[in-house]
């Protein structure tokens, strides 16, 4: 592997992991914003606006830019988070300055406002349907009341009534606070020409007028509140569970991670041996999730609503087993190597590895090579995953119950 950086006179990044054992490129334009950087008037314009970069520029038509994607055969999408819009495709390495030339026109969107208006009922549309999946809503109004008061606690679609509200002027105002080429990364990854890569960045996006964009970065919030929300319609009870971790920038992110996976793994893991082996719980899993400046444990489970407060106290009983008593060898390595396997995996292709090398960059402005990060892995001890689990406090959670009944 071989990693290059460049910085255009406009302050966007560009930065490259070369890799000539594979025939394909992935590339994408990583833009530091979400909906942690949008106010509650403009609730969901992040991924709104996502959606219209694909409806033309200046220079092509919606249906020039599907015809592009298509002509190229690039498998190609976007999406939006809490903290970042990321714009990505992965072709044969032939079509890497075609590709180029695609996403960087896109990027400078032309916002017509038929596109506006016809676009906002895709949204509304679209509002309406993740409401009809409960481990969506869950999601979303767990992040919302563990992050209560805090930018994170901002739902990425918005609701129906700050998008039906939007105006394009809101969302014009928005672009421009937000996509300055100082807040933009270009990763390109796999079999590429690194040179003629920046040299189409630099022809496609040097005109991109930089500004200052700065993101609020305020301190955690408080743990430890339990609700529930009362749906009778729901056949399964849901719950939820967030406590605090490592920030997307703290080295014990990689203890984070393996806490998480010890703990709640979908195979092999304390929960799944306390909650699915006895049939207890249809589902159960606990993630790490790093953010910017902060992070959060999430373990989200579902059962039969008569079984949902046993599951819940099977739950919490096996957090408190995890501070008390440190991983052991076995269960240690058996993390590792699932870990391993699935980065392995993943980066086999420039696809895969595509995230990887971009938030790497984003969050902490380095390049960690696939074997740098597995050996990172490999070098963490139990006593460091357990004295993470200690130091972030598994137990000073927050609960959320989505069902038929009141389970916590």
């Amino acid at each position: 592997m071989e990693f290059q950086h460049a910085v255009l006179d406009n302050g966007l990044t560009v930065v490259g992991e070369v890799n000539r054992s594979v025939t394909s490129m992935a590339l994408g334009f990583f833009v530091r914003t979400g909906s942690r950087d949008e106010t509650a008037k403009v609730s969901g314009v992040s991924h709104f606006l996502e959606h219209m970069m694909f409806k033309g520029t200046a220079r092509r038509t919606a249906f020039d830019v599907n015809r592009d994607f298509d002509r190229m055969g690039a498998q190609y999408n976007a999406f939006t988070s809490e903290e970042n819009t990321v714009y990505y495709g992965a072709v044969l390495r032939e079509f890497q300055t075609d590709l180029l030339d695609l996403l960087g026109d896109i990027l400078r969107p032309a916002l017509r406002q038929e596109d506006f208006d016809l676009e906002k009922n895709v949204i509304l549309d679209e509002i309406a349907r993740y409401e009809d999946q409960p481990r969506f809503r869950i999601y979303v109004k767990l992040m919302g009341e563990y992050f209560s008061g805090h930018p994170l606690g901002n739902a990425v679609l918005g609701t129906t009534e700050s998008i039906t509200a939007l105006t394009r002027q809101d969302m014009l105002e928005y672009f421009h606070r937000c996509y300055s080429p100082g807040n933009i990364t270009v990763v390109v990854v796999g079999n590429l020409d690194w040179p003629a890569a920046v040299e189409k960045v630099a022809q496609v996006c040097s005109s991109w007028q930089p500004y200052e964009v700065a993101r609020v970065l305020p301190s955690a919030p408080a743990h430890g509140t339990a609700r529930n929300i009362v749906d009778l319609k729901l056949t399964r009870q849901h719950v939820g569970l967030m406590s605090p971790a490592p920030s997307g920038q703290d080295p014990q992110r990689y203890a984070a991670h393996l806490a998480a996976t010890i703990l709640g793994d979908e195979s092999g893991s304390r929960l799944f041996y306390a909650l699915i082996e006895p049939a207890i719980a249809d589902e159960v899993n606990a993630n790490y999730e790093p953010l910017d400046g902060t992070g959060a444990f999430l373990t989200m489970l579902s059962c039969d609503p008569g079984r949902a407060s046993e599951a819940v106290r099977i739950a919490r009983a096996e957090f408190r087993r995890f501070l008390d008593d440190r991983p052991s060898e076995a269960e240690l390595l058996a993390a590792k190597n699932k870990i391993a396997s699935a980065a392995t995996l993943k980066g086999e292709l420039p696809m895969g590895r595509l995230t990887s090398v971009g938030f790497d960059w984003v969050y902490r402005k380095e390049h960690v090579a696939l074997a740098k990060e597995l050996d990172a892995y490999f070098a963490v001890t139990a006593d460091q995953v357990l004295e993470v689990a200690r130091r972030y406090d598994l137990m000073a959670m927050t609960v959320l119950g989505l069902g038929p009944q009141e389970v916590v």
